[in-house]
């Protein structure tokens, strides 16, 4: 006696399969969950807080009123905040290695050195229309070896068939940079001068370090970042210190975004 097997219905067969693909979801989920939860609190929660607040002020009768786009019109008109913000532009336009490599002060170090052993005066770094270059001179040590692993990481994955290709062609070392070295860089590139981009308008640490040294060549407002922590925790100015961090934060997505268009057309 034969007995035939009935056919399952269409849909049943799928169902494990299915099944599946919710438990590889669920599992990716697991995995990037954590991570997606501390960026929302630590990235993403400050961000809309501080959007919050720029559309508040603080009066002084009936507290934090809702001021919509007032502050933002006020930092548009405050010759302060765009001081700051054509400095750290002027900053990142023309920062380049100035090769001193010890600290900066007048009794010590590099330049207090060479002053004392050559008897001459050389001109202070601290000064205020050369403390700039001299930050610059920090932050171009502090990170050059951070831009090099992400180039030496991008160099690493270039095939060696193409450096034996070119030796055999005769090409010679200007060639090979030309041809193969920095067209396999050139995301790295992107990404490093992005980073340095958004770095250039995050300026507070070195400048509030050498404030000490310098009070009157490093003002309050000396960069944008200084200028927000000095409006928040000395004026007690909440909403309109947020209102400065987040048009510094557009400007700085802006440029960064306008550059990687670039990077990325010259790319293609």
């Amino acid at each position: 006696m034969t007995v035939s097997a009935t056919p399952a219905p269409p849909g049943r067969a799928a169902r494990p399969s299915r099944r599946r693909g919710w438990a590889r979801g669920w599992i990716g989920w697991g995995f990037t969950g954590p991570f997606l939860a501390v960026f929302a609190l630590v990235f993403l929660a400050p961000i809309g807080y501080s959007v919050y607040l720029s559309l508040f002020q603080d009066r002084l009768i009936g507290g934090d009123s809702f001021v919509g786009l007032a502050n933002y019109q006020q930092a548009m008109d405050d010759p302060q905040f765009w001081a700051a913000l054509g400095r750290v532009t002027l900053f990142l336009a023309v920062q380049v290695p100035i090769m001193l490599g010890f600290m900066y002060g007048s009794q010590f170090g590099l330049v207090a050195d060479l002053n004392h052993t050559f008897g001459v005066t050389l001109p202070d770094p601290l000064s205020p229309h050369l403390v700039l270059a001299s930050i610059g001179n920090i932050v171009t040590w502090e990170f050059m070896g951070y831009n090099m692993l992400i180039f030496y990481a991008a160099l690493r994955v270039v095939p060696h068939a193409l450096y034996e290709a070119a030796s055999i062609d005769g090409a010679g070392q200007w060639r090979i940079v030309t041809a193969i070295k920095l067209p396999a860089i050139r995301g790295a590139l992107v990404i490093a001068t992005i980073f340095s981009i958004i770095g250039s308008f995050q300026l507070f640490n070195e400048p509030s370090i050498l404030k000490s040294l310098a009070p009157n060549a490093i003002s309050t407002y000396f960069t944008p970042n200084l200028y927000t922590y000095s409006l928040s925790f000395s004026g007690q100015q909440h909403n309109y210190a947020a209102t400065v961090a987040i048009i510094t934060g557009l400007l700085t997505m802006v440029i960064a975004y306008v550059f990687q268009l670039r990077g990325m057309r010259k790319e293609a």
